[in-house]
């Protein structure tokens, strides 16, 4: 057993372990030289002008990990060059400029607590990511690893396999005074999401923000609920008013957030952060060529080939999907009709509870084919070649929501206006949403934690084995960290919540307790997914966010149908009906007519306005 410590800059600068870069096995040595020279050569000379440690650990597995760091003032200077938005002391927020970094308010020259750790190693990511290949056509001891003049050369070596992982180090005294006040005690409070942000960036900060914002709003909804679902329990008909507060409801609360967000991520300084230039997706590949922008010479890949593969591929493959989803769908009314016979034939307590059957196993198909779904939209997504990582994103998102959109919500609307049976309506609104709720509970935060722990106290007998008389706790914890699954991002977390909204404005007028399911499962899903974010899966690297980005888009869109829904309900409703007697045309014109006007306050508030909203209001960063 051989341990090997290596420190490559003067012993005076100061080491703060940021970054972890995990080699593969059996490495060359001639490549690990080359890469530690690459990330400590001043940037004149194509280098990070970083500070780095390098950790050999066992001599029959050869396995390398860096450890990387910054100067207090290469932090600084590579917060200028990402574009932090700081508050200065007049009170407004600017973009940091190192020459001017004293007047920036809460900057103290050699004060590490400026720039948050989560920023630190968003620019230690940056700077490793901007690694250019220079002269060289290929990566030392690997001739088929080609590299081209321009292009990241830490993407080519992830995509080659020399480089297993790259990921942010916890700071467990941070992170244990974070967990304190996050999940540890259960209280009747607000999140910290000022301390989680800066813990975790803002992409996680706006999350769980949007998580706390949506399950307040539900609230409302939810004290209304209770009542109005004991008080007319039978009287399938009378969901009028509640079908009004939906429209109200799903239209008002989305508009609120957009104020709510502009001003939470103006005073992160997000909103009027510059978008960084984008690189193309490690995943991305093509034949060589030169890049009409640059001049470079880069890999290429038609744009007219990745159109032919979208619509003579990908879009077959959806509807084909839709398809099974509505087939799927048809087998279900089928068992719910042989279920119905037996109840009447019965009239038992047994075939009364037998009459949930359908849809429990409905909800579970529904689950199970939501899942491989997704799987399949990931791989055909990455088959389609997307040069940047936004378009990637944007083409799953459309994907996923079209197929759970139908999966998840035509069996609702084809009982609601087709069978126009409120009864089993309401039965299975609440046996998809309860049934989903603990499905999703066990497969994304029981199951994961279990796996985490199990896997953990391996780890921890393992590293003990080592004997390791010198930065234990540190070596300890990388080992630890490194065997946990990467944060797969947040895409299944607003997916849920997505379809709760959808659950809670379409029908929740034949099922008020609809509501406070969504409640229930939004402050479970607060402790579940704290726990995650900490004791599961890795610390992700800080992104910066202006927004929860193509989702605000989805829930307006689900807002939309909302509107048109709940409107048809209410045209249908015996009350409304009653008052238009005569003519049938006034009723289609005047719930036209309310509909068009919820429907003109859903059009996207423009950015503008909510930047002035935000600077009018000032709010002070807190620390």
């Amino acid at each position: 057993m051989k341990r090997g410590l290596s420190v490559t800059d003067p012993p005076d600068l100061p080491f703060r372990p940021l970054v972890v870069i995990e080699l593969a096995k059996d490495v060359k040595a001639e490549t690990r030289d080359w890469l530690v020279k690459k990330i400590v050569d001043k940037k004149k000379d194509g280098g990070c002008q970083l500070l780095i440690k390098s950790f050999i650990i066992s001599e029959e597995e050869e396995e390398t990990i860096f450890l990387v760091g910054a100067s207090p003032k290469r932090l600084l200077l590579g917060a200028e060059s990402l574009g932090l938005v700081k508050e200065c002391e007049d009170g407004y927020m600017r973009p940091f400029i190192y020459n001017n970094r004293r007047e920036y308010t809460h900057f103290i020259e050699g004060d590490e607590d400026f720039l948050t750790m989560a920023e630190c190693q968003c620019i230690i990511k940056q700077d490793l990511d901007n690694l250019r290949a220079r002269d060289e056509k290929s990566v030392p001891g690997y001739p088929h690893s080609k590299l081209y003049p321009g292009k990241s050369i830490f993407r080519r070596l992830q995509t080659s396999g020399l480089v297993i992982q790259v990921f942010p180090l916890h700071d467990k005294e941070d992170l244990k005074r974070l967990t304190h006040r996050w999940y540890r005690q259960i209280r009747v409070a607000f999140q910290p999401i000022d301390q989680i942000r800066r813990y975790f960036g803002d992409t996680i900060g706006l999350y769980f923000g949007f998580l706390e914002y949506f399950t307040l709003a539900l609230i409302p909804m939810a004290l209304l609920g209770v009542p109005y679902y004991f008080f007319a329990w039978e009287d399938y008909d009378k969901y009028v008013v509640f079908a009004t507060l939906n429209l109200v409801w799903s239209t008002v609360i989305l508009e609120i957030w957009k104020r709510y967000c502009s001003s939470m991520t103006y005073r992160w300084g997000t909103l009027i952060m510059k978008k960084e230039f984008e690189e193309p997706r490690p995943g991305f590949h093509g034949v060589l060529g030169i890049n009409p922008v640059t001049g470079r010479e880069e890999p290429t890949y038609s744009s007219l080939r990745r159109t032919l593969r979208i619509y003579l591929v990908s879009v077959p493959f959806v509807c084909g999907c839709l398809y099974l989803s509505i087939y799927v769908m048809k087998i279900y009314f089928d068992l719910e009709t042989m279920a119905l016979d037996y109840d009447r034939e019965q009239q038992s307590t047994f075939s009364s509870l037998l009459l949930y059957v359908p849809s429990i196993i409905y909800a579970i198909v529904i689950e199970i084919m939501n899942r491989i779904y997704k799987y399949a939209a990931e791989i055909l997504t990455s088959w389609e070649n997307h040069r940047l990582e936004s378009s990637y994103q944007n083409h799953l998102v459309l994907k996923v929501l079209v197929f759970n959109i139908v999966n998840c919500f035509s069996s609702l609307f084809y009982i609601a206006f087709v069978m126009c049976d409120l009864k089993l309506l309401r039965q299975s609104l609440a046996t998809l949403l309860i049934t989903s709720q603990i499905l999703n509970q066990f497969v994304e935060s029981l199951l994961p934690y279990w796996m985490q722990k199990r896997s953990n106290r391996k780890i921890k007998s393992k590293v003990k084995t080592l004997k390791l008389d010198t930065e234990f706790a540190l070596l300890e914890q990388i080992h630890l960290e490194k065997h946990m699954d990467a944060y797969p991002g947040t895409f299944d977390d607003y997916l849920e919540l997505f379809l709760l909204f959808g659950y809670v404005s379409l029908f929740s007028c034949v099922y008020p307790l609809a509501a406070v399911f969504a409640v229930l499962n939004n402050l479970t899903e607060l402790y579940s997914d704290a726990l995650k974010m900490c004791r599961v899966f890795k610390r992700p690297f800080s992104a910066p966010a202006a927004g929860i980005g193509v989702w605000m888009l989805a829930f307006e869109t689900m807002g939309i149908i909302a509107v048109i829904t709940n409107c048809t309900l209410l045209g249908m409703s015996p009350q409304v009906n009653a008052m238009f007697p005569d003519s049938k045309m006034d009723l289609i014109l005047t719930v036209a007519a309310i509909e068009e006007v919820f429907l003109s306050f859903l059009e996207r508030q423009p950015k503008e306005q909510c930047l002035q909203h935000s600077r009018q209001n000032k709010f002070p960063t807190q620390l």
